[in-house]
């Protein structure tokens, strides 16, 4: 990886960190580990997903026998270069690596995995895949998050293309052209990147739900990202926080980091 997804990836923990969704004394919880596929398969992190999955009690913890399926995928943000203007800029950057992990009962969840002077480490746990099947949908393009509206998308060469019903209603069904999409974006957050007067009023997170003008989605609830920490008998335990970002949200620290923010369908979602 090169130095400026390192470099994301080092932002994406720290304003995790500040989000609130990874305690601070949580970072060290999961050892590092030379790849993200072995963060993510670690002993202590499968003791971790047995808690998180058997945590409303749908399966014992004993039971959970949860196992990680394939390797990591890079997961890419809006990049707010790219809401900026800046000549040159890609769509997204890479911010994080994400895994599937799947339980015994079926359960899925994604591993979120950034890299640190010591390897790559796990620094939260989501429900769903989102980011490794919609990886998969988007094929050989470059498929990304726009986090604002928790869409994603598929770059084909000039074509910006809807992986998920939230991007159909940002760009149609047929997509849109790369330079219309960026027309879209600045519309929507030119006036909030980081370093903006709608940044420095404090209000960068994401956490303006409908007090923010954030749109209301069907069948839409809080995502669930959890973290390890150490609990009473020594291990690790499972610590969980729930948010839901909306379109008024900021790209302050939505851009910078992956936020840890995603909320889940009750129906499955087809491009």
């Amino acid at each position: 990886m090169n130095a400026r997804a390192t470099g994301a990836g080092l932002l994406t923990a720290a304003a995790l960190v500040l989000l609130g969704a990874l305690p601070a004394d949580a970072a060290e919880a999961l050892p590092p580990a030379p790849t993200p596929e072995q963060a993510a398969s670690a002993p202590g992190t499968l003791d971790t997903l047995s808690r998180f999955f058997a945590r409303d009690g749908a399966v014992a913890r004993s039971a959970a026998a949860p196992r990680v399926e394939g390797g990591s995928v890079p997961v890419r943000i809006l990049s707010p270069d790219f809401v900026a203007g800046k000549p040159g800029a890609p769509v997204a950057r890479v911010e994080f690596r994400a895994s599937r992990a799947v339980s015994s009962d079926g359960q899925k969840a994604s591993l979120w995995t950034v890299e640190r002077a010591g390897g790559w480490q796990v620094v939260n746990i989501a429900t769903g895949d989102d980011e490794i099947r919609y990886a998969e949908l988007g094929g050989a393009g470059l498929v990304f998050r726009e986090p604002q509206i928790d869409a994603w998308y598929v770059q084909k060469g000039a074509k910006v293309l809807p992986l998920d019903e939230d991007a159909v209603r940002a760009v149609g069904r047929n997509g849109t052209s790369l330079s219309a999409y960026r027309e879209r974006v600045v519309r929507a957050y030119g006036d909030k990147l980081p370093g903006s007067a709608y940044a420095k009023k404090g209000t960068a997170g994401g956490y303006g739900g409908s007090e923010a003008g954030a749109p209301g989605a069907p069948g839409a609830g809080p995502r669930t990202v959890t973290t390890a920490a150490s609990s009473s008998d020594g291990g690790p335990a499972v610590t969980a926080a729930s948010a839901t970002a909306g379109a008024g949200a900021v790209l302050a620290l939505l851009l910078i980091s992956a936020a840890a923010i995603r909320r889940r369908r009750s129906t499955t979602r087809e491009p």
